[in-house]
């Protein structure tokens, strides 16, 4: 147990060093800095497209979603990224040990044998599908659907609600992210950074005041006009509908897609969300409660 905690304290230890770098030394593959210009460009966009006209620029929580945008991406985000990554690659090397086996037994393929485009199509597919299946249980689970109430009770739409949730959210879906590293073998960490960017950015969009859907890239790729009613008030099932991260594919291919009108002015939440806290803090601590 005393391994566990040094490989968590050392990934914890090691994380300010990185992020002060990150801010002195701007570079292609900057977190800090990559973040914003993928905010602003978005925001940007939100002033030079609106879908909702009357939503006000500084739109209803705009702070509150700026702040858990920069709490979320680096005092979360990469923090947990970095210390379950270690964390869960030593647990599974140990489990495996206990059978006789090495991480290269439970390995399908190794992407880094194949060509470049290929193998960074294949981990985002394989990432994303992983994302679409936590999603679906993030609604499902009863307990997990309160740690996911703090996204849904964003009631105006914009960019920086997409970083808007619980810090028990991220625990969940790096946890188990892990699993298709492991499958597919040799990824490498300009591959994890490149998918993770894409994804921010179709995130922002998808949650952004822009009616996009992308003409008939929509069948592939998630956008405003589909997951704007993933966050729909009124549901047409108990668990929700289109579930998508980045890609829509899924949602497509399994019958979880819904879009039965253009869904601009529908009320966004869940139901008695009423009663769902209005600050950071409160929210934070809310799953936690009886």
């Amino acid at each position: 147990m005393e391994k566990y905690f040094n490989i968590l304290f050392e990934s914890y230890q090691g994380y300010f060093n990185y992020l002060m770098n990150e801010i002195r030394v701007p570079n292609w593959d900057n977190y800090f800095y990559g973040l914003i210009v993928i905010s602003l460009t978005v925001w940007i966009l939100e002033l030079m497209f609106p879908w909702r006209k009357d939503q006000p620029i500084l739109r209803k929580d705009f702070w509150l979603d700026l702040f858990y945008l920069f709490f979320n991406f680096f005092l979360l985000n990469l923090i947990l990224l970095i210390a379950l990554s270690n964390f869960t690659a030593q647990l599974v090397n140990d489990i495996l040990h206990v059978f006789g086996l090495e991480l290269a037994s439970i390995q399908l393929f190794s992407i880094s044998e194949m060509p470049k485009g290929w193998s960074l199509l294949i981990f985002f597919l394989i990432t994303d599908f992983i994302q679409w299946n936590v999603h679906r249980l993030l609604h499902s689970v009863p307990f997990l659907w309160k740690i996911h109430q703090t996204h849904h009770s964003i009631k105006e739409m914009g960019f920086a609600a997409h970083f808007r949730y619980n810090w028990m959210e991220p625990i969940v879906y790096k946890s188990i992210l892990y699993i298709p590293i492991i499958i597919v073998g040799g990824v490498a960490i300009q591959d994890v950074f490149i998918v993770h960017f894409i994804s921010i950015a179709i995130g922002h969009l998808n949650h952004a005041n822009i009616g996009w859907d992308y003409g008939y890239l929509k069948y592939i790729f998630n956008n405003p006009k589909m997951h704007i009613w993933h966050h729909s008030k009124k549901m047409p099932n108990k668990y929700g509908v289109n579930f998508g991260i980045s890609l829509s594919l899924w949602d497509y291919l399994f019958g979880t897609n819904y879009i039965p009108r253009d869904g601009k002015n529908i009320e966004l939440g869940f139901v008695n969300d009423n009663d769902f806290p209005d600050n950071f803090l409160k929210q934070e601590l809310y799953p936690l409660k009886k």
